[in-house]
């Protein structure tokens, strides 16, 4: 893994002039009107202002959220700013409007050298869930909370997240993140609220995580490499994903993945790679899954290179997505289900290089069974073996 530099955030503003700031200066959004005491007061410009302050600065700026709750809307920090040293520490809590419904709430755009620490952000998507829940019609998509993309060397340490209407936190398109400590949380009901996104990134560390959502709790799509992640408990959720993958003819690969030293409790799976049912260039390469601890897990081990939601366009074809050298060691605990290892992989696109060392699950009290059609590798120490490998 790439050493990580400390980093920088950046906010997109549609305000461009501050003043320079000299070295170690903080900007307390409370100095730039922000009123935590008034729960309607919009606090957005204020952040917006003390930003744009700290992007000017040659120095290393601190952008400061005190305690207490600011209501903000759509905040997009953009940069390049002149300094690779931005810090932005939140003591208090962002909120968001209720309803928001747009794309994503807070955005760091092109952004070098950015730490944030600390602090929550509050979603509020109880509406847009119980709208989707009754079965509307025109409930909007939903707001991503936390989006950082274009990005590189950022540091996210520490923050809680809850409630987001949609994804938490996005990666994208970004070098060197590290995110750190964090606690997500969400209903286990709420639609489409995965806890952390990767996407065409390379170089991210996820660790000492805790993620409680209604949907992935750490999701890995196309173009991700050098991907890190190491001591997290998920659950409730639909467990750490590849994919889904293939929904594109083009679409980059997924490449060096280390998932280690995990807790899943109560999940819908456990360590996942899923594929769509159709033609596509993408691959998966170089995945290690280790040290995973099963609690009442529905899919504790599973690749399903069939996936074909409401079986449009991609009925009976085969997925064209190529998986090869992924291991599984030291898996053990409980399924929810007879079957506790599930490969399910392309006719036309076997998976190969599959290993699997020290797997240990258990249904009932007694040993947990497996399916496996279209792979191919090698295993051992295992009270599940797959009779295809």
């Amino acid at each position: 893994m790439s050493q990580l530099k400390k980093p920088v955030i950046l906010l997109f503003l549609t305000i461009i002039s501050a003043t320079h700031a000299s070295p170690g200066e903080v900007h307390d959004i409370v100095d730039y009107g922000a009123r935590p005491d008034r729960p309607r007061f919009d606090s957005s410009d204020s952040l917006l202002r003390a930003w744009a302050a700290a992007c000017e600065s040659t120095g290393s700026p601190t952008v400061s959220v005190p305690a207490g709750d600011f209501l903000v809307h759509q905040a997009t920090f953009a940069g390049p700013c002149k300094s690779s040293e931005i810090t932005v520490r939140i003591g208090g809590t962002l909120v968001a409007p209720s309803g928001y419904g747009g794309e994503s709430w807070i955005v760091f755009d092109n952004v070098e050298g950015l730490s944030v620490y600390g602090g929550t952000i509050d979603g509020r998507g109880g509406a847009l869930w119980a709208c989707k829940a009754a079965g509307g019609r025109h409930c909007p998509a939903g707001a991503t909370s936390l989006k950082i993309m274009n990005s590189k060397d950022v540091v996210l340490s520490g923050l809680t997240s809850v409630n987001s209407e949609r994804f938490h936190v996005v990666i994208h398109g970004c070098e060197h993140v590290t995110v750190h400590g964090v606690r997500i949380s969400a209903a286990g009901s709420s639609p489409n609220t995965d806890g952390i996104h990767v996407q065409m990134s390379t170089d991210v560390t996820i660790t000492a995580a805790s993620i409680r959502t209604g949907d992935d709790c750490v999701s890995i799509g196309p173009g991700t490499t050098n991907l890190w992640i190491e001591q997290v408990v998920c659950g409730p959720g639909h467990g750490i994903s590849i994919g889904s993958l293939g929904k594109e003819y083009e679409e980059k690969g997924v490449e060096n993945v280390t998932v280690k030293t995990t807790v899943f409790t109560g999940t819908e799976n456990g360590l996942r790679i899923k594929t769509w049912g159709r033609p596509s260039q993408g691959f998966v390469k170089g995945v290690v899954f280790e040290n995973s601890i099963m609690q009442n897990v529905h899919n504790p081990i599973i690749i399903d290179q069939n996936y074909c939601p409401d079986h449009r366009g991609c009925p009976d074809k085969n997925s064209g997505v190529r998986i090869s050298e992924v291991t599984y060691s030291d898996i053990h605990g409980s399924s929810a289900t007879p079957v506790a290892v599930n490969f399910d992989c392309s006719a036309s696109n076997p998976c190969t290089g599959i290993g699997l060392q020290n797997i240990k699950l258990t249904y009932g009290g007694a040993a947990a069974e497996s399916c496996c059609k279209h792979a191919d590798g090698e295993a051992s120490g295992l009270v599940v073996p797959p009779s295809c490998l």
